[in-house]
């Protein structure tokens, strides 16, 4: 199990990598897609006015994903963030739900996280 030194690095990196890969769908794939971190919350407002929040929770290390289709907890094992509910990974579920609020198919490069 991390610490918490390691768990905020950790997030850190995440919300990094998934602005990245949001700037990079915005400038490449025509995709209009609002995104603001602020105190450690990531979020993604799409045309529709939908939403994506990603949350740290330091109590319980995981991250936590609000969406449209519901919420989600993330534990970070095996190099993955990994929902404890259904197995699936943090780069699934949000390239899945991203294509599904922004209403348009698009590629992402979350495959590590």
């Amino acid at each position: 199990m991390m610490n918490e030194l390691e768990f905020n690095q950790k997030v850190d990196q995440t919300l990094m990598a998934i602005e990245e890969a949001i700037e990079e769908v915005n400038e490449n794939q025509d995709a209009e897609i609002d995104y603001d971190t602020v105190a450690g919350i990531l979020t993604l407002e799409f045309k529709d006015g939908s939403r994506i929040i990603i949350n740290r929770q330091s109590a319980n290390s995981q991250l936590w994903v609000a969406t449209k289709s519901g919420g989600y907890h993330f534990n970070y094992q095996e190099m993955r963030w990994i929902d404890n509910k259904n197995g699936q990974s943090l780069g699934e579920l949000l390239s899945l739900n991203i294509c599904q609020q922004a209403q348009m198919p698009l590629t992402f490069n979350l495959s590590s996280l």
